[in-house]
């Protein structure tokens, strides 16, 4: 039914064909969040996606080989950076830039991850819009590092593509990036 999502069932069918192997269409890294699960949000059945989760949807070596898989083995022709409006990774690591706020260790390296990719934002703007403006930059530094690697350039030549987006949790529609 158009507008309504689904929530996939599966059959002998479907479980014997995911057994032989998976083929998804799409390679998506995206927040921890439990308010944004990629599956559900882009109404997807099993196979479909290949998830990689993190939060703030940082990237570190392990995201790195996650995407280097999906690319080198799985040939998935898509590759999502998928950010959500409130990203709390985001507002720890503007709390950081900010007032100078640490975190727990592991908590401030993910934090340490985004914030060489945060802008620095005029006075005057409201903490809405700055985290707004954060999260988006967030999602494009996750594009710039992934793009840097000789993978990710491979995979361009191929025809995959690479997009970034911005879960709106209040709409539950998703902002692809220009």
């Amino acid at each position: 039914m158009e507008g309504k999502a689904h929530f996939p069932t599966v059959c002998k069918e479907t479980l014997a064909d995911l057994a032989r192997g998976q083929h998804p269409y799409a390679t998506i890294l995206g927040c921890s969040d439990s308010r944004v699960p990629p599956e559900l949000i882009f109404d997807s059945d099993f196979g479909d996606l290949f998830i990689i989760r993190v939060a703030g949807n940082v990237v570190s070596p392990e995201v790195k080989g996650s995407f280097q898989y999906a690319g080198s083995l799985l040939h998935t022709p898509l590759f999502v950076i998928l950010g959500h409006e409130g990203c709390g990774a985001v507002q720890a690591a503007l709390a950081y830039k900010y007032d100078r706020v640490e975190q727990r260790s592991h908590i401030q390296a993910l934090v340490g991850n985004i914030v060489p990719g945060l802008p620095d934002t005029a006075a005057g703007i409201s903490e809405d819009e700055r985290l707004a403006a954060a999260v988006e930059a967030n999602v494009r530094w996750s594009m710039h590092q992934l793009m840097a690697t000789q993978e990710a350039k491979d995979a361009a030549k191929r025809g995959a593509k690479l997009v970034g987006g911005i879960y709106e949790i209040r709409s539950g529609c998703v902002r692809f990036l220009s």
